[in-house]
């Protein structure tokens, strides 16, 4: 245990959370974009989050903490339609980027990655997290409303298009046109709210279903990002956790036949086919941009990597069993 730092507890303060004698807390790990504390108030322990400015990778990357007030939202929105698929929020403190709110235990909150780390592969639970997604984009997209909430067109850029498609597109010469044009349908299709970081690391399994964390990157736009992006992350565990394999293809297809029904904005064979030609930009990117992900550790999961998703991006498929099914022969090798 350890006093939080003097600007945590500022921000506390001023969200009248806490006055007096300073609490103890911990600091909790896991995260590149945020100092994330537990605190122990007198009526019980808080989870609080404040933004940082330059996010713990090697690249340099910055984003402004103003994100934020934007996630604060994109809680605010989701808890509206799923009342249990975000944590409560307690406060925020704006100027500091300071978000305060309840703590979930991992005993009873396990996260999905540990689990999937810890060869708990589950597909229902992955049709669980496509069910919750697809409901927020679907109450979402039925209120366009909402999306002047959201002004966060260039945040989304610093934080998801520049550093893993436009980064990836100078590692790959050959590919920067093709990523380009990703961005650009990208950022033309403002359908519903997305999330933007939708991965096992911000996912816990709670027990009234999928809980959604780390809200940063919300954004007004294309729903087949958040879709492309947890499925990205099945397709990459198989490197992680070999012998289960077969059940994370078994996740990825049990996620894309409970998202697509649920698709009522527009015609589902026309998200779709955005989420395979979004997909293997974002699997090339986990090795080659900004932010790889830090469980492939060996040249030749790289290079398997590499081989499958500029196959992918040179002569792209419109159904995802495509992607799967690629990915699978790969692995087969």
């Amino acid at each position: 245990m350890e006093t939080p730092p003097n600007d945590i507890l500022d921000a506390l303060e001023q969200m009248r959370l806490w006055s007096g004698h300073a609490p103890n807390g911990e600091r909790l790990t896991g995260g590149v974009s945020s100092d994330i504390w537990r605190i122990d108030l007198p009526s019980g322990p808080i989870c609080v989050k404040r933004a940082l400015p330059k996010l713990r990778v090697a690249a340099d990357w910055q984003v402004p903490v103003g994100r934020n007030l934007f996630e604060a939202r994109w809680m605010r929105a989701a808890a509206r339609v799923i009342p249990h698929c975000t944590p409560r929020l307690l406060g925020q403190d704006e100027a500091s980027g300071t978000l305060a709110m309840e703590y979930l235990p991992a005993e009873r909150y396990p996260l999905w990655k540990v689990r999937l780390r810890d060869g708990i592969v589950e597909p229902a639970f992955a049709a669980s997290v496509a069910v919750t997604l697809g409901r927020i984009h679907t109450a979402t997209a039925a209120d366009p409303g909402l999306g002047a909430e959201f002004p966060t067109d260039a945040i989304f850029y610093d934080i998801r298009l520049e550093p893993y498609l436009a980064h990836t597109g100078r590692r790959h010469p050959a590919l920067a046109a093709r990523l380009q044009t990703l961005i650009e349908t990208t950022q033309r299709n403002k359908l519903a709210l997305v999330h933007g970081d939708v991965s096992p690391k911000n996912i816990l399994v709670g027990p009234d279903g999928p809980v959604l964390l780390d809200a940063e990157c919300a954004w007004w736009g294309d729903p087949a990002f958040d879709l492309a992006f947890c499925l990205n992350h099945l397709m990459l565990k198989c490197l992680w956790v070999p012998a289960k394999r077969g059940a994370l293809l078994d996740s990825f297809r049990a996620m894309t036949d409970a998202y697509l029904p649920l698709v009522t904005w527009e015609p589902p064979a026309r998200l779709e086919r955005r989420v395979a030609h979004l997909l293997p930009a974002l699997f090339l990117a986990r090795v080659d941009g900004k932010s790889p992900v830090e469980y492939i550790t060996l040249d030749e999961q790289r290079d398997a990597v590499r081989r499958v998703a500029v196959r992918l991006l040179t002569d792209p498929p419109d159904r995802l069993a495509d992607v799967a099914k690629a990915w699978a022969k790969e692995l087969a090798v």
